[in-house]
Parts: structure tokens; C-alpha cells; sequence
């Protein structure tokens, strides 16, 4: 079974993480191609490496002397290099960075030299092949991501290799120059050499053994997710709940690849398997439970409009929208009624403009009847087995009901795999656990 293993900041942080990482890639002949991070926070008040090389580069742009931050970075890699013994020069390599810099290279060359060296280090101690990502992850000059060029130098380059150790987070543009993902890139890049490769599985090598199926800041030891779709995962990660970058789900999913969720300080953990719908979900797993997750966040914002007749008036939510989009406001929920509709989004994109917005919604909508709220909570509760199961949204009321918990909104999509509702700020957490103690206790 041919797997990809991509590893993140805090599997890379040490020297002590860099072995886990040797024994778990060398525990399986099917983990031939590995893709790191730059390291991580070692403890709580640690840097990221990214972290540094971004405050380098910074001063630089304001022309404030960046030793004092880049020491800190060449310590941290000298560190892991004397505690693994390993042989390989990294005086030459910060030099060819201090290089750059004193030439003022852009940010993503800079912030990308994390995950090089890291990469680099970890080939040498493993006696890998590097395989540096500019080399095989190519972007077009709109920053969208080269896909055939990309599948075809990555086969090429892995096809010759038994086993590689490749950079995440960046890639090169058409003229050779660095252009990095968004932060929590690795992931990405993962996904895409996975989707080359054709491989069985990609797994996600992280500090948490998975999804679990509610904060644990709230829930109390909330159970694992031993399975979720795509679709599911969307829903839920839409909320917040993801230890995923969002897009390194898109690639592996169009190649029909699973995502397997791992903690490298719990290698025995099975974690998440992310998967395709129609995938037999839930049919062996080891537990019953209808929903599969449950995830939300605070402070949205409501404007309701009541219109009489609206039904049979043409083009009146239209109308409302267009003022948001006039702003560039993205809009979250869009509930509605016979005669009314409220648009949902979070309230800190319109605190100063909230009294404008509702005046021109009276003005486009024609009406009077137009309020704002704010101090709403969106509940997402998700479950591709949820659909066309009769009583789940009655369960789901009954047990925000019994707790003395207001809905204040209802939306339910039609694919009927996750029923959101809105509820005071101050009964989220109250919310949230009353749905679980009602589907999963």
C-alpha cells in the first residue's frame, strides 16, 4: 500500500520529535514519500520557525537589523543537527539565506526556508532522498496551482527515488522564483504529491489523534471520529472544526484518496480516516451514533426583513443581498419565510456599519420592518446518516428545549446530512452539550 506522510510543525520541533518521525516512517515500507513542515512550538511559549522567518523578513522590509531574530532560527536547526549527529553543512546554507536577504529577497523565499532545511535534515538522518518542492510543485502566475506540470515533474522525480523527504508549503512560479500556499501549506502540498502518485492513502501526521466529535473545551472527553466524508468534514470544518488545512482536502478528494488523521505522539492511534461518500460509512464501525460531529461558533449577526406579500413580489431577496455584495460582505445563512428572510453573518463584519446597512435594506427592500441583532450563535450538527432519518430534528429540539435553550434560527440543507441552528451567545456551550448528551451519551 503506497502512502504519503506529511508531518507538521510540532512533529518536526526537536531533535526527540525527528526520531518519532524516523520510527513511524520506518515502520511501514508503504510510507515512501514524506512531506515536513518547518518545526514547531516546542512548548507553549516556544516561536514557530515560520513565526521568525516572517519577523525576519519584516525587518528587513523596515530596514531594522535581523540578526538578533535569525540567530535564534540558525540555534534552533543547529540544535537538531548536534543532538542527531548528523553531517551536513548548515553554515553555508544560512549564509546563502543572510545572502538573500542583505539582497532584500521577496517574503516567500524567506518564510519558505523553514521547511527546506527541515526537510533537509530530516532527509539526512533518514539516508533519504531531498527532493526540494521548487523543483516539483509549479504554480501559474495567478498563484493557482500548475497541476499538469506539477503531476508530471512529481512522478518523474518520485518515480527515481525509494524514498523522498520533500518540503510542504511552497513551490516555484514560472521564472523559478519561490511562491509559498497559505499558512498550514504542508498540507497542501501533501495532498497534491498524493494525488501524482496515486497513492492509497495520505496520512496527516499532527498532534491530535484525529476529529473529535465536540470541542473538548466544552464536552468532556469527547469521543474520537473513527470515519467522516469529505462532505461531512466540510460541514463540520465550515464551523471551525478542523485540524486540516481546508484546501488540502480538495486534491486527495478528486483523486479519490483517503485522508488519514494521525498523532505522531500516539503512533498506535488509528486517528480520522476522511473518506468519499458512498464509502460504507459507519456500516463497521466500532459505535451507533447517528451524528458524527457537532461544531459552531460565536457572534453572528442578524438582519431580519418582513415584507407582507413578499412571496409574490419578484426579486426582493435579491435586493437585500446586493447591499452586502456591493461591500464585499460574504453572507453566511440565508433562513426565510412566506413573508420574511434574515441574512446571517458574523457580526464583526458590520459593528460600524450596521446602522447604514439597515437603512439601505429599507430603501432596497421597500419596507420598514428591518432589524439587526447581534449575540447569535451557529450550531452545526452533522451526520451523513442523518439523512432521511426520521426524528433526528426533533431529538435535536427536545434537547435544547429541556436545557431551556431559545432557537432562535433553523436552517437545514437539503441533502439532509447537518441541521444548523442559531442560539444566544450566552447558551453555546450549554447548547452544544445538550446535543451531545442527547446523540451521543
Amino acid at each position: 500500500m503506497l502512502k504519503v506522510a506529511k508531518f507538521g510543525g510540532t512533529s518536526m520541533a526537536d531533535a526527540a520529535q525527528f526520531k518519532k518521525v524516523n520510527e513511524i516512517v520506518k515502520s511501514d515500507e508503504g510510507r515512501k514519500f514524506v512531506v515536513v513542515s518547518a518545526p514547531g512550538k516546542r512548548f507553549k511559549e516556544d516561536n514557530k520557525i515560520t513565526d521568525l522567518l516572517y519577523l525576519t523578513h519584516a525587518h528587513i522590509k523596515y530596514s531594522v537589523p535581523y540578526a538578533p531574530v535569525f540567530k535564534i532560527i540558525e540555534d534552533r536547526f543547529n540544535s537538531i543537527k548536534e543532538e542527531l549527529k548528523l553531517n551536513i553543512d548548515l553554515d553555508r546554507e544560512f549564509e546563502v539565506i543572510k545572502e538573500k536577504l542583505d539582497n532584500k529577497c521577496e517574503e516567500d523565499y524567506i518564510v519558505s526556508r523553514g521547511e527546506y532545511l527541515s526537510a533537509m535534515l530530516l532527509a539526512s538522518y533518514m539516508e533519504c532522498d531531498f527532493i526540494d518542492a521548487k523543483d516539483v510543485i509549479f504554480f501559474n502566475y495567478d498563484g493557482t496551482v500548475n497541476t499538469v506540470k506539477t503531476h508530471e515533474k512529481l512522478a518523474e522525480a518520485l518515480k527515481a527515488s525509494k524514498k523522498a523527504i520533500i518540503p510542504g508549503f511552497y513551490g516555484s512560479y514560472p521564472d523559478g522564483s519561490i511562491k509559498t500556499f497559505s499558512r498550514g501549506g504542508s498540507d497542501i502540498t501533501g495532498s497534491i504529491i498524493s494525488a501524482a502518485v496515486k497513492a492509497d492513502v495520505y496520512e496527516n501526521w499532527t498532534d491530535v489523534s484525529g476529529f473529535l466529535m465536540a470541542d473538548p473545551r466544552i464536552v468532556k472527553e469527547p469521543k474520537q471520529i473513527q470515519k467522516i466524508t469529505y462532505q461531512e468534514l466540510r460541514e463540520l470544518s465550515y464551523m471551525g472544526a478542523s485540524v486540516l488545512h481546508d484546501e488540502a482536502v480538495f486534491p486527495a478528494r478528486q483523486a479519490g484518496i483517503p485522508i488519514n488523521i494521525r498523532n505522531t505522539n500516539e503512533p498506535d492511534n488509528p486517528g480520522t480516516i476522511i473518506v468519499g461518500e458512498g464509502k460504507d460509512v459507519g456500516e463497521n464501525d466500532d459505535d451507533n451514533h447517528i451524528i458524527t460531529g457537532i461544531a459552531g461558533k460565536k457572534n453572528f449577526a442578524v438582519f431580519y426583513i418582513h415584507k407582507e406579500h413578499m412571496a409574490n413580489e419578484v426579486g426582493v431577496i435579491k435586493k437585500a443581498l446586493e447591499v452586502f455584495d456591493d461591500r464585499g460582505i460574504s453572507i453566511d445563512h440565508v433562513p426565510s419565510g412566506i413573508d420574511s428572510f434574515s441574512i446571517v453573518l458574523p457580526a464583526d463584519e458590520v459593528e460600524r456599519i450596521s446602522h447604514e446597512l439597515v437603512e439601505e435594506l429599507k430603501a432596497k427592500c421597500n419596507t420598514e420592518n428591518v432589524h439587526m441583532y447581534k449575540n447569535l450563535s451557529l450550531i452545526t450538527t452533522v451526520g451523513i446518516k442523518m439523512a432521511f432519518k426520521p426524528g433526528i430534528s426533533a431529538k435535536l429540539f427536545k434537547a435544547l428545549g429541556d436545557n431551556s435553550i431559545n432557537i432562535r434560527m433553523i436552517d437545514q440543507g437539503s441533502s439532509e446530512i447537518n441541521i444548523i441552528v442559531g442560539v444566544e451567545d450566552k447558551d453555546f456551550e450549554k447548547a452544544i452539550k445538550a446535543i451531545y448528551d442527547a446523540f451521543v451519551k
